[in-house]
């Protein structure tokens, strides 16, 4: 840019970028880093305040660094790029979940056995040295360390499944999780008790939380009340089921493809009639300019009219583009709420006061993307197909009378293919007859007087033109001057065209749209103010009802609406056999079918936090929200497996399955509390974030963060309410520690 403006470039000329993207990619990445900072931030003090010891601490905290770098490594080698979705999904509260269960059970080792004192009857024997005991500890919990971090990476399986734009978004992210998490295995097993016995050479003293205390008294309590009235525990578990199967299927939630990712600027595109000329597009094109750039949120306005000169684009003068570039939200009038559908609005007030074009609103890069999904200058369009162009622009009109009516339904308009007057000459052969005069001439007449035919060649070097001769602008620009050319009979006579032909002016095709082999008329829309896709169901609910549709003739709809359904069946299909595969480790893990039924049924009643989450903050179901149930679904796994190992493990150790079921969840209450709120709190930043650049995050944290809280506390009572339920004698238990008394 600078060689051109300083070097190359007239004097007075320069080049002024109109869209520079480096800026969108500083304000996405300023705001993802920024969540990611304040998350790390908030992971690090509820790591300390639950621990109670900096070096602890600052060992699980070093499992954040350890897996970026993993996964950076492996990304590399695989050449996977990574992209904002995936450094957004990475939720450090879920990355050291294991080295948390790992590093609370060592300290709560090293500890009882510094301080002398028995826990649930359990006394560490005294003659151990702190590295046996780290030992020792660190055996106790790597099974379902391991068990549960490798099931969060089974929950991602459906998202490598995804096709097309959902895949090439969502695949990155999942690779970048499944490697962090798997450098997470890493550490968390093998470099958390080397590290603890280094910075714990001599034991270490526990300091005991008085919150946590408090609530380990309380949950004691509660956690027994529970038991004893399993009904109504077991009865409000599956209540949240059926409310978050009530709010799954009743539409309140609404659904969408994509959250739309806020770019900071606007393409909006005025469509004129297809037979409006250079003069009268100029002209629309400079008003509407003024009327964009009289908003005071608006920087800069470029505007395009017509088809661009390498003829990749069809559209006549009648096409008028404009990109809008915006200030940031704060600097914006109080009146629109720093919402940009808001402003959007207003714009089309105004420029509707302009008659003669229909408007529609997207983004630019947005607007690049939905043409190629779609094939029309629009995100969402329902395409006619047929054979017959008249049919389709009459059904088309009829299609768009009913879709006027449907609230939420924006932007609408119909992609023509009439439209381009054309001078239409019948040959009268009876005439032409009469005068001699064959139908040849009379085409190769028009052909010279109004295209032109070549009569000889200039040779230019090694350039070959050609001459070309017609008439002149005056006598055959209009009508009448084309009816007036004369052709010279073989009697001497000079007869005008008129006389040979039947003249008319009609409207023609302008454009022929085809598709799979097909003719196709295009409906084109946007969705604003509601969701996606109980406002294309109305659409359809409603055309069926209102138009009929011709035999040979099809509607179907294109853009996200398809692109949601296509994911939405391909997840449909692959979560069934997600949920098999994590039931096999669950299975491999515990050798019983009960145990891992038992922790499935705990999970199912977790999506109800993230249900509520996204109807309380107005966001609607999209693939993004859906990989957040995927991860929710997960750390809940996770959570279940920790609790109920240790559960059985007491069992085996002699305890009753009502006291193994209580003394398990209080011993647990604190790594699983550590877990819970490390990966909510890990993501609450970017759930509550609304720059530039979170709108792809945020409903994936929403989702963590409302599922994980429910989550939290359906499993530390009904895991233990069901476990007592349903245990008998001849449970299948792990072997008893040899090193533990009991």
């Amino acid at each position: 840019m600078e060689e051109l403006n300083n070097h190359i470039l007239p004097e007075g000329v320069k080049v002024i970028p109109m869209l520079d993207r480096s800026d969108l990619l500083h304000y996405t990445l300023h705001t993802v880093l920024h969540n990611l900072g304040e998350g790390m931030i908030l992971v690090t003090i509820i790591l300390f305040l639950f621990l109670g010891n900096v070096r602890g601490a600052f060992i699980v905290s070093l499992t954040i660094p350890f897996s970026l770098l993993f996964a950076s490594i492996f990304l590399n080698l695989t050449h996977i790029p990574a992209n904002l979705i995936s450094l957004g999904a990475l939720d450090f509260g879920m990355v050291v979940d294991g080295a948390v269960v790992m590093m609370e059970n060592i300290m709560r080792h090293l500890s009882h056995s510094k301080n002398g004192s028995p826990e649930a009857g359990r006394i560490t024997m005294s003659m151990k040295t702190p590295v046996e005991m780290i030992r020792d500890a660190s055996h106790e919990v790597q099974r379902p360390v391991f068990f549960a971090i490798g099931i969060i990476i089974t929950a991602y399986m459906p998202i490598f499944t995804l096709q097309r734009v959902e895949g090439r978004l969502f695949r990155p992210m999942a690779w970048t999780v499944a490697f962090a998490l798997l450098g997470a295995i890493v550490f968390s097993i093998f470099l958390v008790p080397v590290l603890a016995a280094l910075l714990f050479p001599h034991g270490v003293k526990e300091w005991r939380n008085p919150v946590m205390e408090f609530l380990k008294d309380r949950y004691r309590g509660a956690v027994k009340l529970a038991i004893e009235n399993r009904w109504i525990t077991v009865g409000v578990g599956l209540a949240s089921l059926a409310l978050a199967l009530f709010l799954t299927f009743s539409g309140i939630i609404g659904s969408e493809f994509l959250p739309h990712l806020d770019e900071g600027a606007v393409w909006a595109r005025g469509a004129m009639a297809n037979s409006v000329g250079e003069t009268e597009g100029t002209r629309f094109t400079q008003h509407s300019r003024y009327i964009l750039a009289s908003f005071p949120e608006v920087t800069k306005v470029v505007s395009q009219t017509g088809a661009p000169d390498d003829g990749t684009d069809t559209g006549g003068f009648g096409n008028t583009e404009y990109f809008v570039d915006l200030k940031p939200k704060e600097q914006w009038r109080p009146i629109f709420h720093q919402k940009k559908e808001e402003l959007i609005a207003a714009m089309d007030r105004e420029l509707e006061k302009y008659p003669g074009a229909f408007w529609n609103f997207s983004q630019p890069i947005e607007d690049n993307v939905d043409e190629s999904l779609t094939g029309t200058k629009g995100g969402l369009a329902a395409k006619l197909y047929g054979p017959d162009l008249d049919v389709l622009e009459e059904k088309g009109e009829e299609i768009k009378d009913v879709m006027g009516k449907i609230g939420g339904v924006t932007d609408l308009g119909l992609q023509r293919d009439t439209g381009q007057p054309n001078i239409d000459l019948t040959v009268d052969r009876v005439a032409a007859a009469r005068y001699g005069i064959n139908v040849a001439d009379i085409q190769d007449a028009i052909q010279t007087a109004v295209g032109g035919n070549p009569v000889s060649q200039v040779l230019q070097g090694e350039a070959i033109y050609n001459v070309v001769v017609r008439y002149q602008k005056p006598y055959r620009d209009t009508k009448e001057a084309i009816q007036n050319i004369r052709l010279l009979s073989p009697t001497g006579e000079r007869v005008a065209l008129a006389q040979l032909t039947k003249v008319q002016i009609r409207d023609d095709a302008y454009d022929i749209f085809r598709e799979n082999g097909s003719r196709y008329l295009a409906i084109r829309f946007e969705v604003r103010g509601r969701d996606l896709g109980t406002t294309v169901k109305e659409c359809i609910d409603k055309i069926a009802k209102n138009v009929q549709i011709p035999r040979g003739y099809r509607l179907e709809w294109s853009g996200e609406y398809d692109s949601e359904k296509r994911a939405e069946a391909r997840l449909l299909l692959i979560l069934p056999l997600t949920i098999f595969f994590i039931f096999i480790i669950l299975y491999t893990m515990f050798r019983s079918f009960k145990w891992g039924l038992l922790i499935l049924a705990n999970v199912a009643m977790a999506p109800v936090g993230g249900l509520l989450a996204l109807y309380l903050t107005g966001t609607f179901f999209s693939v993004s929200s859906g990989v957040g149930f995927l991860a929710l679904f997960g750390v809940s796994v996770q959570t279940g497996v920790i609790m109920l190992e240790y559960i059985n493990q007491l069992r085996a150790r002699g305890y009753t399955p009502e006291g193994a079921a209580i003394e398990g969840a209080v011993l647990r209450l604190r790594p699983i509390m550590m877990t819970m709120l490390v990966a909510t709190l890990g993501l609450l930043p970017a759930a509550m974030s609304h720059a530039i650049g979170s709108d792809s995050q945020r409903p994936f944290a929403i989702v963590i963060v409302g599922g994980l809280m429910t989550a939290l506390v359906l499993s530390l009572f009904l895991l233990p309410t069901l476990y007592v339920w349903i245990a008998r004698e001849g449970d299948k238990l792990p072997e008893r520690e040899g090193s533990l008394d009991v």
